[in-house]
């Protein structure tokens, strides 16, 4: 007779990219048993949080698509939601003694979070760093449902001379992140505008700005973080918004700095350096920042068009995860958008894991891609745009998708302090983040498993 033990396949996993997604797919694939190699292309872990001042050398738009930096963190970028909710399930975000001990740190706190992370269980060990991916392809693809094999290309980036490595794996999983390639406007006149113009994923610090008349294009969390920021040093900010219905707080901090104006969309871009926006109004500005959002981009990845990205949608993917022609040797983490990303990154690692072992299986292919029809359906028929298929902002879904595997249902307390996050926000643009009114529910949270049973030393609190 077989034992369960014996039917648990190993597989030798190429994991790409060592941010959070990449570093706790690679935690669960090795808990299950696999082999696991994670291609990192930076000298150390945390992808999008390890901070990257040098962006000298990136085309300021970024138009060839092809990124330098992979990083489009700012110098004084704070987080956006309370340090309770974002620790992985079994690693709470805990406060440390001499670190940023704020409730929403600065970006460094959380690198050295996953820093902690990786040392405590052994991550780096699998991780070569300063190796870029070139190229993923199928070894030779095929029929559904039969085991597929990938090539990697990978090429160590710090000598011009190193040769690519070509090796061959059981399964991909790609963790690259989706914030490090501009999506850029199309506006009248832009590519003759003469005056400067970039993208904020290269947008540093203020200094640069200082008594210029700045139009920050975008009314995203950042385009507001950075318009505060500007508005101490530049002559002038215009935030230009597709909608002028804002929030209290954005009305309160406009209302607050003189040089801050509310401006709609932009109309074209004239030669002489004025912006004309569609209600007839205009300001001769010097520079323009497009603080507009990300696009997916896979350049090392080829599917002989199974996989493509279309304005944004990552398609087709079964629960943003498994494309069904390929799955589950291929699969993507850290795709969806508005969620509480950490805790979604680990259940989609661990049904990954599951599944690359043989411990559960997927759908057929009917179910899995009429499952994507249907979501697509629902998502053309409530009025949103392809571009925003991957935003969930749905506690719902989360927890719908870990019951694939078991993991465990978003924590109320986490779900609470979200929402009073997002509220707060909404109502105190500039003091969020160092004001609140949710102490029952943090001391929720504190009693909680998540905080209470990791008492061990590497937590090692106030």
């Amino acid at each position: 007779m077989v034992s369960d033990h014996q039917l648990i396949r190993s597989k030798n996993v190429c994991v790409i990219g060592a941010g959070p997604s990449g570093l706790v797919a690679a935690r669960e694939l090795r808990k299950e048993g696999h082999s696991v190699v994670v291609f990192e292309q930076n000298h150390d872990v945390g992808g999008q949080w390890l901070y990257s001042p040098n962006v000298e050398d990136e085309d300021p738009l970024v138009k060839n698509n092809i990124v330098k930096v992979h990083s489009s963190i700012y110098e004084s970028l704070r987080l956006t939601s309370p340090r309770e909710i974002m620790g992985f399930t079994d690693f709470p975000f805990v406060v440390k003694r001499n670190r940023d001990m704020r409730r929403f740190p600065g970006h460094k706190e959380l690198w050295l979070y996953l820093k902690d992370f990786s040392e405590w269980f052994g991550l780096r060990e699998m991780i070569r760093f300063k190796t870029r991916v070139e190229y993923v392809g199928m070894l030779d693809y095929g029929e559904f449902g039969k085991d597929l094999k990938w090539v990697v290309r990978s090429k160590p980036n710090y000598k011009a001379d190193e040769k690519v490595v070509e090796e061959v794996f059981d399964a991909v999983v790609v963790a690259t992140g989706h914030y490090s390639h501009p999506r850029l406007p199309s506006i009248k006149g832009m590519d003759a505008w003469k005056r400067k113009q970039m993208h904020s994923h290269i947008y540093r610090t203020p200094q640069p700005f200082r008594d210029e008349v700045v139009v920050v294009v975008g009314n995203s969390l950042s385009g507001q973080d950075i318009s505060m920021e500007l508005v101490e040093m530049a002559k002038e900010v215009h935030l230009s918004s597709k909608s002028l219905d804002i929030t209290e707080g954005l009305s309160k901090v406009i209302s607050k700095h003189h040089k801050l104006h509310l401006r709609p969309q932009i109309e074209s871009l004239v030669e002489d350096g004025r912006v004309t926006f569609v209600d007839g109004s205009w300001v001769i500005a010097d520079t323009i920042l497009y603080c507009t959002g990300y696009s997916y981009s896979f350049p090392f990845l080829d599917t002989k068009g199974i996989v493509v990205v279309d304005d944004d949608r990552v398609g087709p993917l079964y629960e943003h995860t498994f494309p069904p022609s390929l799955a589950p040797s291929l699969s993507f983490v850290g795709i969806p958008r508005k969620l509480i990303g950490f805790p979604f990154f680990e259940s989609q690692a661990k049904w990954i894991a599951q599944l690359l072992s043989g411990k559960t299986t997927l759908p057929s292919w009917d179910d899995m891609m009429q499952s994507i029809k249907d979501f697509y359906h629902s998502r053309d028929a409530a009025g949103l745009p392809k571009q925003n298929t991957h935003d969930i902002a749905s506690f719902e879904y989360c927890d719908k998708y870990g019951d694939h595997i078991g993991f465990p249902h978003l924590e109320e307390w986490r779900k609470g302090l979200c929402l009073s996050a997002l509220v707060n926000a909404d109502a105190n643009l500039e003091s969020y983040r160092d004001s609140w009114d949710d102490h029952r529910l943090l001391q929720e949270a504190h009693q909680s498993p998540h905080f209470t049973q990791h008492k061990s030393q590497a937590f090692s609190t106030l």
